[in-house]
């Protein structure tokens, strides 16, 4: 029963403080009004600019935050103990990671949609505008390097889940004309789709759908990673309506009824315990295998400052501040709506962080397969879990297992609940992939506009009293990167670049490419959670400039700006126990770009801190 007390508590705290600290931000903080007008209103282009119903943006917006994050990394920082992940899900997301999303919501809403970074040149200096940029453009470029990997190799080892993923596309485009042209019911076309997509997961090993899913996962790591970049910029120059809604409605959807099912499975084993076929009947007890505590796990970096760097998405991710000033800020049609999709879908992606703590620290050990053997209890989590270096396949293995394990507990056939679960893997990552990609368009136009162009531009100019047609007729059409092809081409050009460049050490060949993209993957992590930190300095100014209450932002702006700092400082010069620094193995790719990032870092600190000295009065009144 623990472990079910677990999840219960836990859901309930964060229904508690969305209807608490969530409305106390709401009303008293950032006076969200409905009769403000909102960017998607007044900058309507039917493009990006779209006025949508709550329910649809908070679908876009909830996956495209939530992606393999909550997934991948509860399941791996578990290794320091089920405590202390859980911990940091819970009071993180609460008091940072949802703050963070809301404010960044909030402050693009008030400033024509632009996103943070172009932004903090506005209400920093306009340098920080500039080194905000810049890095979230080379966040990006490594999302979307290293994301179709991530997808091929999901789809690889769960060859049953292809068809159902491919299909998602044209269903949601048909959902999307569908309403285009006037039919009612989101919900319930959706719903068909996602019944469609189970189904065919369902018949997944039967003629046709074998053989069309064993030919896609015999494609090489390099075929995917091409074919997907291919359709990340097809879904990112579409208008919001034809692909990215529906789609991240039916994936929204998918996530519930998978949660659903999981909370189900849950209650379950907790009364009835763990029915696997492989015991004949013998049901074990579910109960946390995973240790409580476990300061020195074999291989692992310290616990601080790399628990609060591995679990990112789930606690608090820098990412979502591009995925609320990017595009989710351009579809609000009511500026009410924000505290639902800001502070809400945080706090549901942090129960979905939750319920992977459960299925790898208990649900894992109700049985596993290792070697041929059937395991269950502590032996079966510490087969699975030796130490640090387990890997990104083995993680999401265990997660799929875990969730498994429960839903075979609702008599849902074993074979039938991994391709769900891969299914849902795979959706959530094709998701993160293609909003990167859009993300990425829009950063880049806002870099380049600051570089070349002295003119305003169309989201600026004019107070944003007409629309970006508009404003493209009076300004003409010279400007490349105003462009949407064009700039969208380059950033997955870059991508691809990056992606197909071969790894260290390895010899380049279209068998053992696509794997590029982990050459900067080690410094994802901290960078990452540094846009956090940046994204609250530009929240923070945001509030002072308008005379609001501050202090409830600036320990978690502190905490973010610092913890990505220590991160990079350990791995690029001192190490930790088994885990050398980059320095002293020579990877001098990823030295220079995280001494290049701290110095940004410094820069940007530098930055604030004048603009502070300039706005102290304003900051002792409020």
């Amino acid at each position: 029963m623990q472990v079910l007390l677990i999840a219960v508590l836990s859901a309930a705290a964060f229904v508690v403080a969305y209807h608490t600290y969530g409305k106390w931000l709401g009303s008293q903080i950032f006076r969200l009004t409905a009769q403000a007008v909102c960017p998607s209103v007044d900058l309507r282009d039917g493009q990006d600019y779209v006025p949508s119903p709550k329910w649809v943006v908070f679908g876009h917006h909830f996956t495209s935050i939530a992606g393999t994050g909550p997934i991948v990394g509860p399941a791996i920082a578990i290794v320091w103990g089920w405590v202390p992940a859980l911990l940091w899900v819970v009071f993180g997301s609460i008091f940072i990671g949802a703050v963070h999303d809301l404010g960044s919501l909030v402050v693009s809403l008030r400033n024509q949609g632009r996103t943070v970074g172009d932004i903090a040149g506005d209400l920093i200096s306009p340098p920080m505008r500039l080194l905000f940029l810049g890095i979230l453009f080379l966040a990006l470029t490594i999302v979307l390097a290293i994301f179709g990997m991530v997808i091929a190799a999901v789809l690889k080892q769960f060859p049953s889940a292809i068809f159902p993923v491919v299909a998602q596309v044209p269903l949601a485009v048909a959902v999307g004309i569908l309403l285009r042209r006037g039919a009612q019911g989101l919900t319930w076309w959706s719903l068909v789709a996602l019944a469609l997509m189970y189904a065919s997961a369902i018949w997944a090993d039967a003629g046709l759908l074998r053989d069309f899913n064993r030919w896609l996962a015999g494609w090489d790591t390099a075929t995917w990673v091409v074919v997907l970049l291919a359709y990340s910029y097809v879904a990112s120059v579409l208008p919001v309506w034809l692909l990215l809604q529906p789609r991240d409605f039916i994936n929204a959807l998918q996530l519930i009824s998978i949660m659903v099912l999981l909370v189900c499975g849950l209650v379950a084993a907790a009364f009835w315990g763990g029915v696997p076929a492989e015991l004949h009947g013998s049901r074990p007890v579910l109960e946390m295998a995973a240790p409580m505590w476990n300061f020195d796990p074999a291989g692992a970096p310290a616990m601080a400052p790399f628990l609060f760097i591995t679990i990112a998405c789930g606690a608090v991710s820098g990412f979502h501040c591009l995925v609320s000033s990017g595009t989710s800020s351009k579809q609000i049609c009511r500026e009410t709506d924000a505290r639902m999709i800001g502070y809400g879908a945080m706090l549901v992606e942090a129960f979905l962080a939750v319920l992977v703590i459960v299925c790898v620290g208990a649900a894992l050990a109700l049985g596993v397969q290792f070697e041929g053997k059937w395991s269950t209890g502590a032996e079966a989590w510490s087969l699975r879990y030796p130490g640090w270096s387990t890997g990104l396949a083995g993680m999401l293995a265990n997660v799929v297992d875990g969730a498994g394990n429960l839903l075979v507990c609702l008599t849902i056939p074993r074979e039938v609940g991994v391709t769900f679960m891969g299914v849902f893997v795979a959706s959530f990552a094709g998701t993160t992939l293609d909003s990167a990609c859009r993300l990425q368009r829009y950063v880049l136009q806002e870099l380049l506009r600051s570089v070349f162009s002295q003119k305003k531009s169309p989201l600026t100019a004019l107070a944003g009293r007409e629309s970006v047609p508009q404003l493209d007729a009076k300004m003409g059409h010279s400007m490349w990167w105003e462009n949407k092809h064009v700039v969208t081409s380059i950033a997955v050009f870059l991508a691809a670049a990056l992606a197909l460049t071969p790894t260290a050490g390895e010899a380049w060949s279209w068998t053992s490419a696509g794997k590029g993209g982990l050459l900067l993957w080690p410094l994802f992590g901290a960078t990452n959670q540094l846009l956090g930190g940046l994204a609250f300095l530009v929240i923070v100014f945001y509030v002072l400039r308008n005379g609001l209450k501050v202090w409830f932002l600036v320990l978690p702006a502190a905490f973010m700006i610092l913890m990505p700092a220590w991160a990079l400082v350990v791995q690029t010069f001192l190490g930790s126990a088994g885990n050398p620094s980059w320095l002293s193995q020579g990877k001098w790719l990823l030295v220079g770009i995280s001494c290049a990032t701290l110095v940004l870092e410094v820069w940007m600190l530098l930055e604030a801190g004048r603009a502070w000295r300039r706005l102290r009065p304003i900051a002792k009144q409020a």
